[in-house]
């Protein structure tokens, strides 16, 4: 999904903790280095400590915490641009009696686009089967991906996620791994992995 243009909230900024604001950024690189990169999220009873300790608000904590956890977030957006052609690909898997297919992908000169469809039975899925939920796409190491955008209801889900670097034109024997969510970032994932082989 696009994310929205940061804006600075004020013009003031005090100097005098300029030395102050870049050890708090030397302190998440190095936080960064010693958890590989994973740290998880500290226990509530941890932050309420620290709260109590700092003299600050605990939500605040919660919120700076969050934001670490989840830093993927904030890696910049690529935006495909220049647009070069549209590859077939008409492939799809069954699982639980839900249709999933990628119909085609668009390549630009940055990026691909896949485009990932769920379709099913009303009359044969279950509610909680057929609600809004959210797909992460995940190729190898080589890929970054992310979800763009992705509409639907009634028995059919659409979806595009952002490949970059684009994937070769001849794309043949590269696995597509869809996993499901109940809500962004969440680690919980519902049901076992789609995988779509183009």
């Amino acid at each position: 999904m696009k994310r929205m243009t940061f804006k600075r909230p004020t013009t003031h900024y005090d100097e005098r903790i300029k030395q102050v604001d870049e050890k708090i950024c030397e302190l998440i690189k190095h936080r960064k280095e010693i958890s590989t990169n994973n740290p998880g999220y500290p226990p509530f009873e941890y932050i309420t400590d620290w709260a109590v300790k700092n003299n600050l608000y605990e939500d605040l904590l919660r919120s700076i915490f969050s934001s670490l956890w989840n830093e993927k977030a904030y890696k910049p957006l690529i935006e495909p641009d220049d647009f070069q052609r549209n590859l077939p690909v008409l492939k799809y898997t069954e699982v639980d009696n839900r249709l999933f297919s990628v119909i085609s992908i668009r390549q630009y000169s940055n990026s691909s686009v896949v485009n990932f469809n769920v379709d099913w039975d009303t009359r044969e899925i279950s509610d909680s089967q057929s609600r809004h939920t959210h797909f992460e796409l995940f190729i190898d190491e080589r890929y970054d991906c992310r979800m763009a955008d992705g509409t639907g209801g009634n028995g059919h889900f659409h979806y595009n996620f952002i490949v970059s670097p684009p994937l070769p034109d001849n794309f043949s024997d590269i696995d597509l791994i869809f996993k499901e969510y109940e809500v962004p970032f969440n680690e919980n994932q519902l049901g076992q992995d789609i995988v779509v082989r183009l």
